[in-house]
């Protein structure tokens, strides 16, 4: 069972209110998570629906992931409708983590139940401030830090808690088996 108590990489760096339409636009969402080929497709379009403000795509065109395995948002991150196709795009495409000021709840939710990604809170201050798209962070879930590699200052994250658990296991289903909760 892989342990994920340390993420390192790039960070992507957006905004507050990134809505699911920017996340996973809904022409995407006729693709079905649980066929491999389609789930790989899903990555491809990861935050492809982000404004042409944003010089960088997250994943490039013609590849199915992306080189920023980090997302810096700053509040109510993935607000909009509840598609799970959202975390689950950013999930295939090869997010690890995402550190933002606030979540929209049912975002954060499909988060942890469908296993993709991290969801992480920060406590005050806005990060997406004081990184740049391709600066380099250290993540320890173990110690709720984020290290910046480039100038070694450390800011303190919330505590996922058993979130960490469910993530790790591949989302609810596997942890309530894990756990014996259903058969």
């Amino acid at each position: 069972m892989s342990h994920h108590n340390t993420i390192k990489g790039k960070v992507f760096v957006v905004g507050d209110n990134i809505d699911t339409d920017q996340i996973i636009p809904a022409q995407y969402l006729n693709l079905v998570p649980t066929i491999p080929e389609e789930y790989k497709k899903l990555g491809s379009y990861a935050l492809c629906g982000l404004p042409d403000s944003h010089k960088i795509r997250y994943v490039k065109s013609g590849e199915f992931n992306t080189e920023y395995p980090i997302i810096v948002g700053g509040k109510n991150f993935g607000c909009g409708s509840s598609r799970e196709h959202a975390p689950v795009s950013l999930g295939a495409a090869g997010t690890k983590a995402i550190i933002a000021n606030s979540f929209a709840r049912i975002f954060f939710r499909n988060s942890i139940a469908t296993g993709e990604v991290y969801p992480v809170e920060i406590a005050k201050e806005d990060l997406s401030k004081e990184l740049s798209t391709g600066d380099e962070v250290e993540i320890s879930l173990e110690r709720n830090e984020l290290k910046i590699i480039k100038t070694g200052k450390v800011y303190k994250l919330k505590d996922i808690g058993d979130v960490r658990e469910v993530v790790e296991a591949g989302g609810i289903f596997q942890y309530a088996r894990k756990k014996g909760m259903i058969k």
